[in-house]
């Protein structure tokens, strides 16, 4: 079975250098590793081996990204693994993905058990994550894969089976950030077979807060997004119109109050403009471009 990880990255070199670094080392290890960047300042800074291609992007954005590394395994790769340059896996992540969907011909797609996630709060230090591993004890136990029915992947960390992508890629109509562009891409693959969460395969999501899009663009994604997966028909609308509501209330409860890495004011401002172009019919989630 070959296996690729892809990352599509941005600002971040020392994360994707410690991601490399951790990828190397797997009990089984990937067949490619690619990091899909914009310039070459973006590029890892760990060194790289046979297995690693670093290839540059011509466009902008998560989604943009992982599609032009999506494009340069395909024909090769049977299974492929999406991390985020700030996912710090377990050593037998890849070993336990590649078990789960050889075991089950039906799985099209899984992601991992994130044992912390950092991006609710301040995020997490490289030091703090290893801690985290270190002291997992559902991880240390590498039996039987337990994977349970899921809807959705979580972009951090998820894994898909290629001959069932096929020539479905990431929506690049949503820019930057790509908010909700996990969900849009993975419900759709859902379609096919059975999306299910590995929890076996386990890490710690740092939620490195640099190099993230601005408070402004990010509010105006979290209502221009939804309703567009809305009227795409790749999301149910119990889902979207949740969403929505639970970053609205948060927004506007800690907007008074910020938490000190969280630009909640202008996430406010960027939800109102996004209301306000819908009310109006003109919404769209390129306009974070714009702003």
């Amino acid at each position: 079975m070959h296996i690729a990880a892809l990352t599509a990255t941005l600002g971040r070199p020392t994360e994707s250098g410690e991601l490399l670094a951790d990828l190397h080392a797997q009990t089984r290890p990937p067949d490619e590793i690619v990091f899909s960047i914009i310039s070459d300042e973006d590029a890892p800074t760990a060194p790289t081996r046979a297995s690693a291609s670093i290839i540059m992007s011509p466009r902008k954005g998560s989604c943009a990204q992982r599609n032009v590394a999506l494009d340069h395994v395909a024909g090769r790769a049977d299974i492929v693994i999406f991390f985020d340059d700030d996912f710090v896996p377990a050593p037998n992540y890849v070993e336990m993905v590649e078990r789960a969907f050889a075991d089950d011909p039906s799985l099209v797609g899984v992601t991992g058990g994130v044992i912390a996630d950092g991006i609710t709060g301040p995020g997490y230090s490289r030091s703090e994550s290893l801690a985290f591993l270190a002291a997992d004890q559902f991880g240390a136990r590498s039996g039987q894969a337990d994977a349970r029915p899921c809807r959705s992947l979580y972009g951090c960390n998820m894994a898909v089976r290629m001959s069932a992508v096929g020539a479905l890629r990431f929506d690049e109509r949503l820019p930057l950030y790509g908010w909700l562009e996990d969900f849009d891409f993975t419900y759709q693959l859902g379609r096919l077979g059975r999306l299910a969460k590995l929890n076996t395969a386990r890490g710690v999501h740092r939620g490195v807060k640099r190099a993230r899009t601005t408070g402004v663009r990010f509010g105006y994604s979290q209502i221009a997004n939804p309703i567009y997966l809305l009227h795409k028909r790749t999301a149910p609308a119990s889902a979207m119109l949740a969403n929505i509501a639970r970053n609205l209330a948060a927004n506007h409860a800690r907007a008074l109050a910020p938490e000190p890495f969280v630009d909640r004011l202008g996430r406010v401002r960027g939800n109102w403009l996004g209301i306000m172009d819908a009310l109006r019919g003109r919404i769209r989630p390129e306009r974070i471009t714009e702003l």
